[in-house]
């Protein structure tokens, strides 16, 4: 399953889009991972990374790399926390330019869908995050605000 994120995420032209329970599990927080999310944010100005998780608790506690990407790169990420009209969702998504998709049925069963180059197929996914993304609340932030 990681080898099928790593393969979405070089994809990636303009936007990822993810869905999970927390990020500790699929490698979020790895070296290699991190870096790949770095260098799509860097290839074009106009990318974008939009995150929401039910939990932020373990990147706090454990997603430094993830949380020194999502500081480095403030501008162009966002990290969500699901509202309660979305907490019951337990299918983490992985949607790459509305056109590429990694999709769990189950964040409890290792089985899921990959899909490369139809827009067709992702499109209930592509609907599905949306309404998921509406519910979020502001999770972590890649600024510091204050004094």
């Amino acid at each position: 399953m990681t080898h099928a994120q790593d393969e979405l995420i070089a994809l990636a032209r303009h936007h990822i889009k993810l869905f999970d329970i927390d990020l500790s599990w699929g490698g979020w927080n790895g070296a290699a991972r991190c870096e790949a999310l770095s260098q799509f944010l860097r290839r074009d100005r106009a990318a974008r990374l939009s995150v929401i998780v039910h939990d932020t608790h373990w990147l706090e506690a454990s997603g430094a790399r993830f949380c020194a990407v999502l500081r480095r790169h403030a501008d162009a990420m966002t990290l969500y926390r699901t509202g309660t009209e979305a907490r019951a969702a337990m299918d983490p998504l992985l949607i790459v330019d509305d056109l590429h998709f990694l999709h769990r049925q189950h964040i409890d069963w290792p089985r899921a869908t990959l899909s490369i180059g139809n827009a067709e197929r992702a499109r209930p996914l592509v609907q599905r995050f949306d309404e998921i993304w509406e519910t979020g609340e502001p999770g972590l932030s890649g600024s510091v605000l204050g004094l």
